[in-house]
């Protein structure tokens, strides 16, 4: 846990550090992941669902952010499939699902550590961050905490996570 721990520190400062400008400014959500080069299919994705406008916006916005082999660990043909016009709304469901409309970051994580916290997504259905062994957001594990953009934070997990069906009725 503690290598865990290490790890996702030094990660977070490594992106970070690649969010920054020559200017000191950070960038937005879309252009941090765009420079760090881990989110090529992220990006394309949220290009493809007509997201890359809001997540530019003022926020705040937490994205738990999939990297490139958490999307090539998808059954094949899954992203193809997704990024199809006709398959719009589902993406959108899938991407939106991955966006908490407030700032969380790792140090609001910590104070629920040892509990669950479930967090309304802008999909509209219910993400569970779990911090009794190290950091998971439902059944991915946050591998890079605390990405600061000018809108928000960015958190990378090792997986694609999906709203749950009925999730919204329950909630």
């Amino acid at each position: 846990m503690i290598r865990r721990t290490f790890l996702a520190l030094a990660m977070s400062s490594i992106f970070a550090s690649s969010g920054a400008m020559a200017d000191g400014h950070v960038k937005d959500i879309v252009d941090t992941a765009v420079e760090n080069g881990s989110f090529k299919t992220l990006v394309a994705a949220v290009q493809a669902a007509g997201l890359v406008e809001t997540l530019k916006g003022p926020g705040p916005f937490t994205v738990f952010a999939p990297t490139d082999e958490a999307f090539a660990a998808l059954p094949e043909g899954t992203v193809e499939t997704l990024l199809k016009p006709e398959n719009k709304d589902q993406l959108t469901a899938i991407l939106t699902y991955h966006v908490v409309p407030a700032k969380v970051t790792a140090a609001d994580v910590t104070a629920i550590a040892g509990n669950k916290l479930a967090l309304k997504s802008v999909e509209g259905t219910r993400v569970t961050l779990d911090a009794n062994d190290g950091v998971k957001v439902d059944d991915a594990n946050v591998v890079a905490a605390d990405v600061f953009a000018t809108n928000g934070v960015i958190h990378v997990i090792d997986a694609v996570i999906t709203p749950k069906p009925g999730a919204k009725d329950r909630h």
